[in-house]
């Protein structure tokens, strides 16, 4: 079979997911008002690797984020780039009426790639 990956496109690989969708799983546990253990218990994976992707040591594999966001009653889902924006309006929109933080607070895509390091500064 011919790869037909097209030559532009060089695979990524992350060295750790980015910290708003990190956070993002953090919260979702929280409110729920699950502890880490409870959360592996419900997707079937230990403590030590829900801390583990919590704090960013560890990248999962898609199965098992897919895993992850689904117990929190969460969904990944592919949006058009184009119509990110006005995606990320109605989940402010809806966080806003909910309760659940500021505009700022949800300002970036989860999926965005995290140019700090942990203690918030840029890398040098």
């Amino acid at each position: 079979m011919e790869n037909d990956t097209k030559s532009y496109m060089r695979p990524t690989r992350l060295n750790r997911l980015p910290e708003t969708l990190r956070l993002e799983l953090k919260q979702a546990r929280l409110k729920r008002g699950w502890s880490q253990l409870e959360l592996g218990r419900r997707a079937g994976l230990p403590q030590v690797h829900i801390s583990a992707i919590e704090t960013g040591k560890t990248v999962p594999r898609f199965d098992t984020l897919l895993d992850l966001v689904r117990v929190l009653d969460r969904d990944l889902v592919l949006v058009p780039r184009e119509l990110v924006p006005a995606v990320q309006a109605l989940i402010r929109d809806y966080r806003r009426t909910a309760g659940e933080g500021t505009d700022e607070d949800h300002a970036r895509p989860l999926y965005a790639e995290d140019d700090t390091d942990e203690s918030g500064s840029a890398p040098e």
